[in-house]
Order: C-alpha cells, then sequence, then structure tokens
C-alpha cells in the first residue's frame, strides 16, 4: 500500500462525512484569521477606551500580561496534556492527579539536584501516571472516567503521605508538614533595551499606544524559560500530530481504532504514547507550579488547574491553536487575583459593553432569544460597576471557575470531538 494512498484513506477516516471529499462542504465555526485580527484590535481598542475614562490602565499594564502568561503556562500544559490523550481516544481527567505528581516530584528534584533536573522529574512523575492510566484503561479496558478519578484521588494522597514522612527531617531547610523545602530558581528572559523602552512607553498612558506596549512589554520581560518551552511544545504538538505520519496514526486511534487497526496501526501502541505523553505534559504544567511560579511544592497547589486544562481544550476545540486561546482567557482571569481590586472592577465595563456588542450582533442575524439574554446580562453588569467601587475578594478568586462554566456551556454547539473519544477499544473487535 503506497504512502499516498495511506494518506488520502486517513483523511478521509478523519473527515465528519466520510462519503463527501475532504474539503467539501461549508466549515462553520471556523473563524478566518482576518476576522480574529480584527476581533484582537477591537478588544485592544475597548481597554484602552475604557482605561482612558476610568484612569485604570492595570488591566493591560506588563505586571498584568506577566502574571496572566505565569497562569496561562500551567493551564495550556494540563489542555496539551488531555489534547494529546483524547485524540488518541481516551479521556484524562486525571490530569489534575498528574499535575500533583508533578509538583512534587519537581520540587523533590529541584531542591536535592537543580531545578533543571526538577522540570525533568516532573515531566517523569507525570509521565508515570499517565503510563498507569494506560494500563488501567488501555490494557484492561477499564472507564476512563473511574480511571481518572482514582488517579486525581491516589497521587495527591501519596504526595501528600510521603510529604509528612520524608521532609520532617527538612524543618530547618525550610520546609513544613505540607510543603517541601525551596528549591533554586530557573533563568527568566529580558530582552535588553526593548523591555526599558516599551516600560517608559507604557507609561505615558498613551491611548491604545501604550496599552500595547504593556502587552508586548509583559511578553519580553521576565520571561521563564519553562514558558518559551511550553510555546514551543504547543507549536510542535501541531506540526507532529497533523503534518506527520505519525499524527495521522495517532488520531486515527481517536478517530475509528477499528479502522486504523485494518490499515496495520498498532492502536494499544499509539494509544500508550498519547496518554503517557498527555501525564508528561500535566507534569511539566506540575513542575511549572513548583519551580516557576513558587519554588516549592505545597498540597493543594494545582488548584484545580487540570480541570481547567480540560475546559481550556475543549474551548479550543481539540486543537492546539484554539487551546492556546483558552488557556490565555483562563490564565488571564486567574491572574486576576494579583491585581488591584479598581483594575478588575473596570472588567465589568468591559464586558458589559462586549455584550451589548455581542447582542446588536445577534440582532442583526435575527437570533432574538440570545440577543436578548446578552443585552440583559450586559444591563446588569453596567448597573453593577455603575452602583459599586470594587469587587468582592471572593467573587474575584472564583472568576476562573466561573468563566470555565460559562464558556463551556455557551461552546457546546460548535464542538467536534474525535468521534471514538473515550470509548472502550478491544484489539480485532471489528472482525
Amino acid at each position: 500500500m503506497s504512502s499516498n494512498f495511506t494518506t488520502e484513506f486517513g483523511k478521509r477516516l478523519l473527515s465528519p462525512n466520510l462519503n463527501k471529499p475532504v474539503g467539501s462542504g461549508p466549515r462553520r465555526g471556523k473563524i478566518s484569521w482576518p476576522v480574529l485580527l480584527l476581533l484582537i484590535a477591537g478588544a485592544l481598542v475597548l481597554f484602552s477606551a475604557v482605561a482612558a475614562v476610568t484612569g485604570n490602565h492595570g488591566l493591560t499594564s506588563s505586571g498584568q500580561v506577566e502574571a496572566a502568561i505565569g497562569a496561562a503556562v500551567p493551564i495550556g500544559m494540563a489542555g496539551l496534556g488531555g489534547l494529546w490523550s483524547e485524540r488518541a481516544g481516551v479521556v484524562n481527567i486525571g490530569l489534575e492527579g498528574m499535575m500533583v505528581a508533578g509538583t512534587f516530584c519537581g520540587a523533590w528534584a529541584g531542591y536535592l539536584v537543580n531545578p533543571w533536573v526538577g522540570v525533568l522529574a516532573g515531566m517523569a512523575g507525570g509521565a508515570l501516571g499517565g503510563l498507569l492510566h494506560a494500563v488501567v484503561t488501555v490494557t484492561f479496558g477499564v472507564d476512563h472516567i473511574v480511571s481518572g478519578v482514582g488517579i486525581n484521588l491516589l497521587i495527591p494522597g501519596i504526595c501528600a503521605y510521603v510529604n509528612k514522612i520524608y521532609y520532617k527531617d527538612y524543618v530547618a531547610f525550610g520546609a513544613g508538614a505540607n510543603q517541601s523545602p525551596p528549591a533554586d530558581s530557573l533563568p527568566q528572559i529580558t530582552v535588553p533595551g526593548l523591555s526599558s523602552w516599551l516600560e517608559t512607553v507604557e507609561a505615558h498612558h498613551w491611548f491604545l499606544v501604550s496599552d500595547m506596549a504593556g502587552i508586548l512589554g509583559g511578553l519580553v520581560t521576565n520571561l521563564s524559560v519553562v514558558t518559551v518551552f511550553a510555546v514551543l511544545l504547543l507549536i510542535g504538538t501541531y506540526f507532529l500530530l497533523w503534518r506527520t505520519t505519525f499524527g495521522l496514526r495517532l488520531r486515527s486511534c481517536g478517530e475509528n481504532p477499528t479502522a486504523a487497526e485494518s490499515l496495520g496501526v498498532n492502536v494499544y501502541k499509539y494509544k500508550y504514547y498519547a496518554v503517557i505523553a498527555s501525564g508528561a505534559f500535566a507534569g511539566l504544567a506540575g513542575s511549572y507550579l513548583s519551580l516557576v511560579l513558587s519554588h516549592f511544592y505545597k498540597d493543594g497547589q494545582t488548584g484545580g488547574r487540570g480541570y481547567i486544562g480540560l475546559a481550556a481544550m475543549i474551548f479550543g476545540n481539540w486543537m492546539p491553536a484554539g487551546l492556546s486561546v483558552g488557556a490565555g482567557l483562563f490564565g488571564f482571569t486567574d491572574s486576576l487575583q494579583l491585581r488591584d481590586q479598581a483594575a478588575v472592577h473596570d472588567l465589568l465595563l468591559i464586558v458589559a459593553i462586549a455584550l451589548a456588542l455581542f447582542a446588536l450582533w445577534q440582532f442583526y442575524r435575527r437570533k432574538l432569544v440570545s440577543g436578548v439574554v446578552s443585552l440583559v446580562v450586559a444591563g446588569a453588569l453596567a448597573a453593577w460597576f455603575a452602583t459599586t467601587d470594587s469587587v468582592e475578594v471572593p467573587i474575584i478568586q472564583a472568576t476562573p471557575y466561573i468563566i470555565t462554566l460559562v464558556v463551556l456551556a455557551l461552546a457546546t454547539q460548535r464542538l467536534r470531538p474525535p468521534k471514538a473519544d473515550g470509548q472502550i477499544y478491544r484489539k480485532g473487535q471489528g472482525k
């Protein structure tokens, strides 16, 4: 069988409708690059206008962007782990537990050896969790959700127990009953000259220009090397899974494993590859928490980011680019806890205006119900902004989880998960 025939068959296998040629028919829900750039430009103008009216530029400051990137990386890496696993047909809600393994192993090796080894150890710890999930689901055919829940209960319990037993002799070095000793810091990247110039432009508070300078400044100032590595992993995932034979075979296991098996694909092997890689990415997310955002392991450190990573993956429709946008959105809302309440209060007005514009668009498309709902919510947020001076801290802390639920509710109409995602596969079942 020639490689061209295999590639064409694979494309047809992965097409939503096997009776139609690939690429035929309308592609609903896909935003073109010009439209995306227009939306980004409109968002920048909106943020700048609200900042000019309120006099608070905190939401587009370089500090806010740095915090948002720091919060987005672990969410994005957890989501990338979910993407690899589910593209091969294995649901992995055990990402939270694998992240915990990454935080513990990363901090442990980072303290005993160095933080570089800590990052690798964190990935190895998460990969072991992925291996366990693969054995239970792929080999033994246990329900994927049951296995993931078990991992989320098992690994944090083991890490908390070992921490209390092992680190009790390291109290003098900064350890405690629920945390490890601090590890050394990883290098950070700041572009000399450009960073200071952008900071100067940002300080002038020029309309739009200073806001763009603040955003760009956050991208070139105090950037962790792990962040750069994470971006490369996202780009590499796209090319590996969508531009190589290996990726085609792996994705075919998540679309139609029986057909993949008929072409000679070792479905079990590719599922193992995907789920172990999934755990490694979740472990990287965990080691980022314990070695970059902080320098030690602590119980409860992940804070549900594994689940938010899954939400970012679903928001992105199981695609790396969409996942990146989702991680950025959730990272931005998560980082709001570090900002002053006045800046978060301004966000109410921004969301209200955005919803009002969205309502007008829905009216233009003659979707009256969604338009009315959006307009009512916009009015409520505008009234909240006008009658208050700040947003309560508990509401700010709950914002990432609220946004997660809202985004998932709004995204359900355009989702297209892998067809065999979550299904138990047995070799030779199609015969």
